[in-house]
């Protein structure tokens, strides 16, 4: 597997997004809290970035975020909830869906 050299990704608080700019071209992962949970929304890597491995340094930091912040997680974006699905070290931020 080739590996993608990181880039740097900063965390939006005020925009609720994990940012990484590229050549001029922005990637993120977007948010919304709802008390202790993290509602993931939306995951965009722009096509002149696609294939470089973006979503996923996007991705991860903001799990890690969750994390250390006891947050549980809602992957409302499809990217995150196949993201999860495949990495099952993050199966236990999952929130349990409301009733």
């Amino acid at each position: 597997m080739f590996a993608h050299p990181a880039v740097p990704v900063r965390h939006d608080e005020s925009a609720q997004s994990w940012i990484a700019e590229i050549d001029g071209h922005l990637a993120h992962a977007d948010y919304i809290l709802e008390g202790d949970r993290m509602v993931f929304t939306h995951t965009f890597v722009p096509p002149e970035l696609r294939g470089r491995g973006l979503a996923e340094q996007l991705v991860r930091p903001a799990l890690a975020h969750a994390r250390e912040r006891n947050l549980r997680v809602v992957p409302a974006c499809s990217y995150v909830a196949t993201f999860i699905t495949r990495h099952p070290e993050f199966h236990p931020l999952l929130a349990q869906p409301k009733v």
